[in-house]
């Protein structure tokens, strides 16, 4: 299948690195956070990386629906929040995500019927459905 888009990040160092674009129109210091042990430092990490990726298009997803259905809302908003866990499983890590999901303009019903309708169209939702836990909070 042809794909709708595509891009490609380059990482070198891994979290004591950076991550950069082809085009190098993205390119950003990559830093091992402080709770893991890393220094201070305003470079970004993998975690927040994958929450603002996940964010935007869970967000983007939910936007999408309402279009769909022609209703308008007047602002929607996620807060994507991504744990780093020890894996009991195995002695390494995993991913936990916590999504917190705000729409003004809709009545409690209606706002949890499109988060729904967005947690199975985002293609992040998609990706990692069944592999990291995600919880999901309708504000």
């Amino acid at each position: 299948m042809k794909p709708l888009y595509e891009t490609t990040i380059i990482n070198t160092g891994g979290r004591q690195g950076a991550v950069y674009s082809e085009d190098n129109i993205f390119n950003l210091d990559v830093a091992k956070p402080a709770a893991l042990g890393g220094d201070s430092t305003t470079a970004t990490n993998p975690e927040q990386l994958f929450a603002a990726g996940y964010s935007a298009c869970f967000n983007s997803a939910l936007e999408l629906a309402l279009e769909q259905d022609k209703v308008e809302v007047e602002k929607s908003e996620v807060k994507a929040t991504i744990s780093l866990l020890g894996d009991k499983e195995n002695g390494g890590v995993k991913l936990a995500a916590k999504l917190e999901v705000a729409i003004e303009g809709l009545d409690d019903d209606k706002k949890q019927e499109y988060v729904e309708k967005a947690h199975q169209y985002c293609p992040y939702s998609k990706a990692i459905k069944d592999s990291i836990d995600v919880e999901i909070v309708v504000l």
